[in-house]
């Protein structure tokens, strides 16, 4: 997979996803919503020119396991569903969408856990959080194979430069600032 947006917009508040509609990213990250409003939001944005990755885990009204993924899959559409379950990557994956497995760096048990749950999901891309932790996007990008998202707690210019220079493919933020400052360079090559 070929991925070229530097920077991933993470979305928490509605007002934020407006906003967004008239920057020049092409995919964006739905980290909180209703599932009631999903399925409008991901039309209503593909009509604007641009994808959404939903965070499933973080759907309220879905429960997120191998169904719901289905069910975002064949109903709701978007471009690809973002989890830290296993069974959720996969049948994303199975059903025609992104499957992104997202893992937690907590420290070097989980990295090694890390490892063995990428074999095992085989997913589209990978997010590592926190993102602010260059040697272990390194490790993770030379084992993942895919394309590897570095979040969480990315706050400066600094903070997306250094892990895309430890081999992160993109950042993702819900950091405004960061996407006011990637705006007009958002796509690298």
């Amino acid at each position: 997979m070929q991925w070229t947006q530097r920077l991933v917009p993470a979305i928490r508040k509605l007002k934020d996803f407006e906003r967004l509609m008239d920057m020049e990213y092409r995919y964006l990250i739905l980290l909180e919503a209703h599932l009631g409003h999903v399925k409008q939001l991901v039309a209503y944005a593909r009509k604007r020119g641009k994808e959404l990755l939903l965070h499933a885990d973080l759907i309220a009204g879905l429960k997120p396991d191998e169904a719901a993924a289905v069910f975002l899959a064949q109903q709701v559409k978007p471009a690809g569903i973002i989890s830290t379950r296993k069974q959720v990557v996969q049948a994303a994956r199975k059903h025609g969408v992104l499957g992104i497995q997202r893992i937690f760096l907590l420290d070097s048990m989980a990295l090694e856990t890390s490892f063995q749950l990428l074999e095992h999901a085989h997913p589209d891309c990978v997010e590592v959080l926190p993102g602010v932790i260059p040697r272990a996007i390194r490790r993770i990008a030379e084992r993942a194979k895919v394309p590897v998202f570095a979040g969480g707690l990315i706050e400066t210019e600094e903070d997306v430069e250094r892990a895309l220079a430890a081999g992160a493919t993109a950042v993702t933020t819900s950091n405004r600032e960061m996407w006011e400052a990637y705006r007009h360079r958002a796509f690298g090559t």
